[in-house]
């Protein structure tokens, strides 16, 4: 069986004969730890890689995102960083007033796909491959705006607030339908939605500003034949009933800041959890048996005849050892 029939089993709950696995790399962890990193990369091969961009046209961006000093994206948000191996946070608003919307460059270059390097590099693996894209319409409103700002924005309703967002999301549509044509095997977007106890903004608001946007997303997507894939952090158990809704196949969030148990029993079998293991406490601070339990409890209560994928993010402050433990612990699981 190959990595991308494995990993499609496993979102259709078609009892697969593993679980399927997934490393995030930051630049920090290649920087600090590279031999673990490629014995890692070595011992537990990735079943999900994502294509390369493949762009006729690059986007005029400055600087290195993962450098320290400043870092100017493809929309013109400019982003300072004080430590090598993560990216930075925008200081400076883009847009601080909205006489200022002129300033923004919705990057059209995002769009110059060649889709048949994207095909061939499908064919040429037998891994399961998610686009190059990445909408995240919450965080590039904060990247514009200043996240002040926007949610004062979203208090209030000002008009231009409504023509910011359609700019925006109307983007992230024509990329999301280039990559939708292509032959790869699922789609991606994302946007941190939680604290550590609640969401950022009410259910209300989200429910009637952002999931229509992600209705969206996931619509064209499906449409064309593409699972979907979404990430976001933090505390976010109140919108995982409408993301199940909407036809998402597969979340990434911080399940450690919720209840597991409540997870499983109101959610298992109904969407893809697309891992993780703790990252605040666990992956730096805790002990092999620590780890070993962690995984165990995700396997126990979130499993059902697939459902699950063993992604785990190597990043600031986790202990190589532990991260390595995390995939030896999966692999060591026989699914039921």
């Amino acid at each position: 069986m190959t990595s991308r029939e494995l990993v499609i089993k496993t979102l259709e709950f078609d009892k697969p004969s593993r679980i399927p696995r997934q490393l995030w790399l930051l630049p920090w962890a290649t920087s600090y730890y590279p031999e673990k990193v490629s014995q890692i990369r070595d011992d537990f091969p990735d079943d999900i890689i994502h294509s390369p961009c493949f762009r006729k046209e690059v986007p005029a961006v400055s600087g290195d995102p993962y450098a320290q000093g400043t870092y100017i994206d493809e929309w013109g948000c400019a982003f300072e960083n004080r430590q090598a191996g993560l990216i930075g946070e925008v200081k400076n608003p883009l847009v601080l007033t909205w006489e200022d919307m002129e300033k923004i460059h919705v990057p059209v270059e995002n769009l110059t796909v060649d889709v048949d390097k994207i095909n061939e590099f499908c064919q040429n693996h037998d891994e399961f491959v998610l686009g190059g894209c990445y909408p995240r319409i919450f965080e590039r409103l904060q990247f514009i705006r200043g996240t002040e700002n926007l949610m004062t924005d979203l208090a209030w309703q000002p008009e231009p607030l409504s023509v910011l967002i359609n700019t925006v999301h109307q983007h992230y549509l024509e990329e999301f339908e280039v990559w939708a044509k292509t032959d790869v095997d699922g789609l991606t977007f994302m946007d941190d939605w939680g604290t550590q106890r609640s969401l950022l903004i009410s259910p209300e608001m989200w429910r009637n500003i952002f999931k229509p946007l992600y209705r969206d997303y996931i619509e064209l997507a499906h449409q064309h034949g593409k699972k979907v894939f979404m990430h976001s952090d933090g505390y976010i158990h109140d919108i995982y009933p409408d993301l199940i809704e909407l036809g998402l196949d597969a979340l990434n969030s911080q399940i450690f800041c919720m209840d597991i148990p409540d997870l499983g029993r109101n959610f298992k079998g109904k969407i893809t959890f697309w891992g993780e293991i703790d990252r605040q406490y666990i992956l730096p601070n805790g002990s092999q048996d620590e780890i070993i339990k962690a995984v165990q409890v995700v396997y126990e209560h979130l499993y059902q005849g697939g459902g699950v994928i063993a992604q785990c993010e190597f990043g600031t402050g986790a202990h190589p050892d532990n991260v390595y433990q995390v995939f030896k612990a999966w692999t060591e699981i026989s699914p039921s």
